[in-house]
C-alpha cells in the first residue's frame, strides 16, 4: 500500500511542471494512446495472471506464469499486425494524424504490461509485498524522471509516452530480475503439457473475467476516444485527461486505504450473520467518505477555473470548466468505490456485470448526446448524470441483498 501510495504521488507532485512544459495537446495525444494501449492491455494475459493466486503448488502457478507470457506475446504479436496494416484506417477513424507513429508503440506497452502482471502475481503469490512496492515506485520514478528531462528540452507529446514506455520497461525488468533471483528453481517445472492442462482447466478467465474487465475498460475510456473522434480535439482530450488525473486522486489514496479495511471487516460482520451491524458499517464509511470529500467538491464546483489555472498555468483553464462539471460525478465515485467489495461478499458479481453492461450503454448514450447536439459541455453532464444515477442503483442494491443474505 505504501510503494502504491509513493507511486501515484509522484505524477501528481511533478504535475503543475508537467503542464507548464507540455501543451494540453501534447497530454491528449499521450491520453490517446494511453486508451488505446489501456483497452489492448485487457487482452494481454487472456486475464490467466489472475489465476497465479490460485493453484495450491508453486509447480501449478508458475505454468499459469508462463502460460500467460506466451499469450502475452502472442497478442502483442497481433497487436502489431493489426497496426501495421490498418494504421491509416485507425488514424482516420480517431481523427487525430499526430497518434499514427505513436501506434507502433502500442504492441510494446501491451506486450510489457502482460509481463509485468505475470510476475506481478507471482510475487504477490510468494508475499513478496516489498518487491511489489519497489517496482511500483520505480516505474512512477522513472516516467517522471523522462518526462521532466525530455518535456524541458521540447520533445513534445513524445517525453510523455517514452517516459511511460521507459517507467513499465525499467519496472518489469526489475521485477523479472527478482523473480530469477529468487525463483529461478521453479522454472524447471515448466513443461507444455502442464501448460496445455491448466490453460483448459482454468478456461473461466478469458471466458468470464476477460469480457468483464474488456467491458469495463472500454467504458472508462469512451469519453477519451469520443472525444478525439468525434469533437475532434486533442487539446480538448488533453484537458479531460488531467481532470481525470487530479479528480481520482482521493479515491486512489484515501480511498484505496479504507477499502482494503472496509472489506475485511464487512465480510466479517456478514459471515457473523450480523446484517444490521454490517449496514450501520456501510454506512458510517459512506458518511466518513461524504465528511472527507464534500468540502474540497465545493471549493471545485465554485472556483475550478481559478485553481486549475492557478495550480496548472493559464493553458489550462478549460480544464477547470470541465472540473466544475465532474466533479459531483468524482465525488459520488469516491464514496462509493471502497465499499464495492461488498458486492463480492454478497455474491453479487453476476449483477456487477450488468453495472458494467449499463456504464456501458450509458456511455455510448453521452456520446449520441454529443453527436446530436455536437455540445462539449452537455455531453460532460450527461455523462455526470448517467454515472451518478448508477452509483446510486448499484449502492440500492447492496443494501437491499443485507438482509436478504
Amino acid at each position: 500500500m505504501m510503494g502504491t501510495t509513493i507511486a501515484q504521488s509522484i505524477p501528481i507532485a511533478i504535475s503543475p511542471i508537467l503542464t507548464r512544459i507540455y501543451t494540453p495537446e501534447d497530454f491528449g495525444v499521450f491520453a490517446l494512446y494511453m486508451a488505446i494501449a489501456a483497452i489492448l492491455s485487457v487482452i494481454a494475459t487472456g486475464r490467466y495472471e489472475m489465476a497465479i493466486m490460485l493453484p495450491k503448488k508453486d509447480e501449478d502457478a508458475i505454468n499459469i506464469v508462463a502460460l500467460s507470457l506466451i499469450i502475452s506475446f502472442f497478442v502483442s504479436f497481433i497487436s502489431f499486425v493489426i497496426v501495421f496494416v490498418f494504421n491509416v484506417q485507425i488514424t482516420n477513424v480517431l481523427k487525430n494524424p499526430e497518434i499514427s507513429n505513436w501506434l507502433y508503440f502500442i504492441p510494446i506497452t501491451v506486450l510489457l504490461t502482460g509481463i509485468y502482471q505475470s510476475f506481478n502475481y507471482w510475487s504477490n503469490r510468494k508475499k513478496e509485498y516489498k518487491r511489489l512496492a519497489i517496482s511500483k515506485v520505480v516505474q512512477s520514478s522513472s516516467s517522471a524522471t523522462v518526462n521532466l528531462g525530455m518535456g524541458f528540452n521540447g520533445f513534445g507529446s513524445s517525453g510523455l509516452i517514452l517516459g511511460g514506455v521507459f517507467g513499465q520497461s525499467i519496472a518489469t525488468a526489475f521485477l523479472i530480475k527478482m523473480v530469477w533471483k529468487i525463483d529461478k528453481s521453479k522454472m524447471e517445472y515448466i513443461k507444455k503439457i502442464k501448460i496445455f492442462a491448466l490453460l483448459k482447466k482454468y478456461i473461466k478467465q478469458p471466458k468470464y473475467a476477460l469480457p468483464t474487465t474488456l467491458l469495463d475498460t472500454i467504458s472508462l475510456k469512451i469519453p477519451t476516444l469520443a472525444i478525439s473522434s468525434l469533437y475532434q480535439s486533442l487539446t480538448l482530450v488533453g484537458h479531460y485527461m488531467l481532470v481525470e488525473r487530479m479528480l481520482s486522486v482521493p479515491a486512489g489514496l484515501i480511498g484505496g486505504a479504507i477499502g482494503q479495511n472496509f472489506y475485511q471487516e464487512f465480510s466479517n460482520r456478514i459471515n457473523s450473520n450480523k446484517k444490521e451491524s454490517a449496514k450501520l458499517l456501510l454506512l458510517k464509511v459512506w458518511t466518513l467518505l461524504f465528511a472527507i470529500g464534500i468540502v474540497p467538491t465545493i471549493l471545485i464546483f465554485f472556483y475550478a477555473e481559478e485553481l486549475f489555472s492557478f495550480l496548472f498555468g493559464e493553458n489550462w483553464k478549460e480544464a477547470g470548466v470541465i472540473a466544475a462539471v465532474l466533479v459531483w460525478m468524482y465525488l459520488f465515485s469516491f464514496i462509493s468505490s471502497p465499499t464495492s467489495g461488498a458486492y463480492l461478499v454478497l455474491g453479487l458479481q453476476n449483477i456487477g456485470f450488468y453495472f458494467g453492461v449499463a456504464q456501458l450503454i450509458g456511455k455510448v448514450i453521452s456520446v449520441s448526446v454529443l453527436v446530436m447536439s455536437n455540445n462539449i459541455l452537455l455531453f460532460f453532464y450527461s455523462l455526470a448524470g448517467i454515472e451518478i444515477f448508477l452509483i446510486f442503483l448499484y449502492n440500492i442494491v447492496i443494501l437491499n441483498k443485507i438482509y436478504k443474505k
